[in-house]
């Protein structure tokens, strides 16, 4: 291997380039979406993800020397709560129902109020 294989050109560094894109707005707005992320993962005690994506288009009209556009998109997916749930039957033409139709119904009345007690 001669000193000419050796590919000395230095290359960008990607966290050095999203720190510095527009400005440093888009690695708040990752540091925030990430952040949110670990609360939600925290809270819900469920995984999450962010994913990152640097999109290059061709410079325009196909010029060499044009400048590319780059942009850097996210997705976040963080966990959610379970939502809670709810017993029901369902009746003869399968609506749900929340009393169980084949349990047989019994009258109930409201007994009268007394203020007093037999003494044993």
């Amino acid at each position: 291997m001669t000193t000419q294989d050796i590919d000395t050109t230095e290359r960008a560094d990607l966290a050095a380039f999203i720190a510095g894109h527009l400005n440093g707005r888009t690695a708040e707005a990752l540091s925030t979406e990430f952040h949110d992320l670990l609360d939600s993962v925290r809270a819900h005690g469920k995984k999450g993800a962010l994913v990152i994506t640097v999109v290059v288009d061709p410079p325009a009209n196909g010029v060499e020397s044009a400048p590319l556009p780059i942009g850097v998109e996210s997705t976040v997916k963080a966990p959610k709560p379970t939502p809670v749930k709810s017993l029901y039957f369902l009746d003869d033409d399968g609506n749900p129902v929340r009393e169980d139709p084949r349990q047989l119904a019994m009258d109930f009345r409201t007994a009268p109020a007394n203020d007093t007690f037999k003494d044993a």
